[in-house]
C-alpha cells in the first residue's frame, strides 16, 4: 500500500480532461482529384475494380516510401501506429508530416498511447500547428513516467488498459496507402543493424485505400480516440512548434549528409512514388479491421474479424499454407486445425523466432508448448537465427528479430497487416489487414520465405523421432557452409533460457 501511495504521489499530479473538443472527420472524397489518386489510377486502368500493390521487403524502401508519399500530399496524411519512436526515422517522417501540414495538408495522428505516456507535450506541440491533429487511443489516466504511471491505472481498470491499438497506416489523400508490421522507428527501417526488425509492408493503391481510410476514421471518431488537448494543461503555442520546427530542421539537416541517406538517394523509388509510377500489381482485395471496441473474445466466432477471415481462408487451402509471425501461439484449435491441413496433404510450413532472436523471450516459451505437437502432426517450423549469426543479405531476412506478419495460401491469397498469430492479437489487441488474391503476390511472398527459410536464414527445427512428439527435438542450420546440429534451442543465452522457462510456466496463454 505504502509503494502504491508513493506511486500515486508521483503521477497523482496529472489528469486528463474528457471535456476537450472532439469534433470529427472523415477522408476526403474524390482522390481520383489529386496527383497521386490520377497517377495510380491511370496505372490501373486495364484492371477496373483492382487495387494496386508494391512489397516493401526492405526498411531502408519502407522509410523511403512513407517519407515520399507524405511530401506528394496534397489534402490529407492520416497516421495510425502502436509506437512512434523517439529516434532518428521517426521524427524525420514526422518532420515530412508536419511540412506536409505547413502546405495546408490535413494532418492526423492517432498513437495508442501504451508508449505515448510522458510524450503529451511534444506531440502537443506538433498539434500546435491548426492543420496537424493528435489523438491518443485508450489513454491512461495517469501521466507521470513510463512504468509506474501504467502500473498504478492497470491496478484499477487492467481489463480496458490491456487492449491496445495495434494497427498501422501511413495513408496520403486517400489515395494511397502503407499497411503492413512496421511501427515508426530506426529498428523498422534499417538504421541500428545490432537491432534491426525483418518486417513487411505493402505499398496499396486503388479502392482498397478508401476500405482502409474508413478503417481510419472509425478509429479517429470512437469515444478510445482522445485529443492530445485532454492531456495537458497549458498547450504549448507557436513559440514552442517554431523551436520544434527548428529542431526538427536541424536533424534533416544532419541526416542529408549520413551513408543511410546517401545509399536511399541511390535509388529511385523516391521518384517514382512521388511521380505516382511505382510499379504495382493489380489484384482483387479487401481490408479487414477489429473494430475499436473489440471486446475480450470468449469464443472463437468473437476473436475479431481478421482472425475469423484468416481461420476461413487457412481451411480452404488445398496445396500450402505459409505463416509468418513473430509470435506464433496457434491455441488447441489452431493445432487441431494445421493438423487437419497436413492430413489431407496440404504443406504448412511456419517461420517464426527462435529463442535467440525474439524480443520477448516470454512469448516463445507459449510458442514452445505446442512445438513437439505441431512437428509430430507434420507442420513445417523454422526459427529465426539472429543476423549477427547470418550471413549478409538486404531485404526480409537481414534482420536481427523477426517482425513481419504474413500469410500465403496456394500461393494466391495473401494477408499481410498488423496481426501476429497469438492470443494477444486474437483476443485483446486491434489489428487491420489487407487480404489480396494474386498470384504474382503470392509468388513474392512465396519467394521471401524460401529465402528467410534458408539453412544460413533459419534453423529447421525436427523431432528426432519423426512422428514422436515425445522425443527430443534437433535444430538444424549452416554455418560457414556446413550444416550444424542443436539438440537444444540455439545460440540462446542462459538469461534467456531462465527468462522463457521460468515466466513462460507462470502467465497466462491469453495474454501473450
Amino acid at each position: 500500500m505504502l509503494a502504491i501511495a508513493a506511486v500515486a504521489l508521483m503521477t497523482g499530479c496529472a489528469s486528463v480532461r474528457f471535456d476537450v473538443p472532439r469534433p470529427s472527420s472523415y477522408a476526403i472524397d474524390h482522390p481520383e482529384e489529386t496527383f497521386l489518386g490520377h497517377s495510380f489510377a491511370a496505372q490501373l486502368e486495364a484492371t477496373p475494380g483492382e487495387s494496386g500493390f508494391h512489397l516493401l521487403d526492405s526498411g531502408q524502401e519502407a522509410f523511403l516510401v512513407r517519407a515520399a508519399l507524405a511530401e506528394s500530399a496534397e489534402r490529407t496524411l492520416d497516421l495510425q501506429y502502436y509506437i512512434v519512436a523517439e529516434d532518428a526515422t521517426a521524427t524525420l517522417l514526422l518532420y515530412r508530416a508536419l511540412r506536409a501540414a505547413q502546405r495546408g495538408v490535413r494532418v492526423r495522428l492517432l498513437i495508442d498511447d501504451m508508449y505515448a505516456v510522458g510524450r503529451d507535450f511534444d506531440f502537443a506541440t506538433l498539434a500546435a500547428h491548426p492543420n496537424f491533429q493528435v489523438r491518443l487511443f485508450n489513454p491512461f489516466l495517469h501521466r507521470g513516467p513510463l512504468g509506474l504511471s501504467h502500473l498504478l491505472d492497470f491496478l484499477g481498470d487492467d481489463a480496458r488498459l490491456n487492449r491496445r491499438m495495434h494497427n498501422k497506416l501511413w495513408i496520403v489523400d486517400n489515395a494511397a496507402a502503407v499497411v503492413g508490421g512496421r511501427n515508426l522507428g530506426d529498428s523498422y527501417f534499417e538504421m541500428r543493424s545490432e537491432s534491426d526488425f525483418a518486417d513487411l509492408d505493402v505499398l496499396a493503391a486503388g479502392p482498397i485505400v478508401a476500405e482502409v481510410s474508413r478503417s481510419f476514421d472509425e478509429y479517429w471518431n470512437s469515444e478510445w480516440a482522445v485529443p492530445i488537448a485532454a492531456f495537458l494543461g497549458e498547450p504549448p503555442g507557436k513559440v514552442q512548434l517554431d523551436q520544434i520546427l527548428a529542431q526538427m530542421a536541424a536533424h534533416a539537416e544532419r541526416f542529408h549528409e549520413s551513408e543511410y541517406a546517401r545509399e536511399l538517394r541511390a535509388t529511385d523509388l523516391g521518384r517514382l512514388v512521388r511521380s505516382g509510377q511505382v510499379p504495382l500489381v493489380p489484384a482483387r482485395a479487401t481490408a479487414i479491421y477489429d473494430p475499436p471496441a473489440k471486446p475480450q473474445a470468449d469464443t472463437a466466432e468473437q476473436q475479431g474479424r481478421i482472425a475469423s477471415v484468416l481461420r476461413k481462408t487457412i481451411e480452404a487451402a488445398q496445396r500450402e499454407v505459409i505463416l509468418i509471425s513473430p509470435y506464433f501461439i496457434p491455441s488447441e484449435r489452431g493445432v487441431g486445425v494445421l493438423g487437419g491441413l497436413t492430413r489431407r496433404g496440404v504443406r504448412v510450413r511456419v517461420l517464426t523466432n527462435s529463442l535467440a532472436s525474439t524480443d520477448v523471450p516470454v512469448v516463445h516459451a507459449g510458442y514452445a508448448r505446442y512445438r513437439a505437437r505441431l512437428l509430430a502432426a507434420g507442420v513445417e517450423l523454422h526459427e529465426l537465427r539472429p543476423s549477427a549469426m547470418a550471413s549478409a543479405r538486404r531485404g526480409f531476412s537481414s534482420g536481427a528479430s523477426l517482425h513481419a506478419k504474413a500469410v500465403v495460401v496456394d500461393r494466391k491469397f495473401v494477408l499481410v497487416g498488423s496481426m501476429n498469430l497469438d492470443p494477444r492479437s486474437r483476443r485483446s489487441n486491434t489489428e487491420v489487414a489487407l487480404l489480396a488474391e494474386s498470384t504474382v503476390l503470392g509468388e513474392q511472398f512465396g519467394t521471401l520465405f524460401e529465402e528467410a527459410t534458408s539453412p544460413d536464414q533459419a534453423f529447421r527445427v525436427e523431432l528426432t523421432q519423426p512422428g514422436n512428439e515425445n522425443a527430443p527435438l534437433a535444430w538444424i542450420g549452416q554455418e560457414e557452409g556446413k550444416v550444424v546440429r542443436y539438440s537444444s534451442e540455439p545460440l540462446a543465452s542462459l538469461w534467456r533460457h531462465v527468462v522463457s522457462a521460468l515466466l513462460g510456466a507462470l502467465a497466462p496463454e491469453e495474454l501473450l
